[in-house]
């Protein structure tokens, strides 16, 4: 039996985030290259996140903290980033656990299209 998807879409991790992490799907949608990316935090996955980020905005390299645990998200809203859009936004809340303390991040997230499919441009985290 396949594990939930870390995105908490209720869907099983083969059927939700992890074709797009393996290559074998693009997100179709802002929210769902958000959701993939969330996925990715949690299971660790740098490569993934380097390649859904936009080549104006993103680093060199990405190294994830592996203490750091993401065990929830919560999308609040989302402004375009449909099927027909170029643009998108999503904001969102995500849990973490770590042992230098726990938190939420809070960001509103902006999306593109570049090269035909969704990238991460950049966001703005909330107070």
């Amino acid at each position: 039996m396949s594990r939930s998807c870390p995105c908490l879409r209720g869907e099983p991790f083969d059927r939700c985030c992890e074709p797009f992490l393996n290559g074998t799907a693009t997100a179709p949608t802002a929210e769902h290259l958000m959701r993939s990316r969330y996925s990715a935090f949690s299971v660790g996955d740098a490569d993934y996140l380097l390649k859904t980020w936009h080549s104006s905005t993103a680093p060199t390299e990405l190294t994830l903290d592996p203490q750091q645990r993401w065990y929830r998200l919560d999308v609040h809203r989302t402004s375009e980033g449909g099927l027909m859009d170029q643009t998108g936004e999503v904001e969102f809340s995500a849990c973490y656990r770590h042992p230098d303390g726990n938190g939420v991040l809070r960001e509103s997230s902006r999306f593109v299209r570049e090269d035909n499919r969704w990238v991460y441009l950049d966001g703005v985290l909330a107070q």
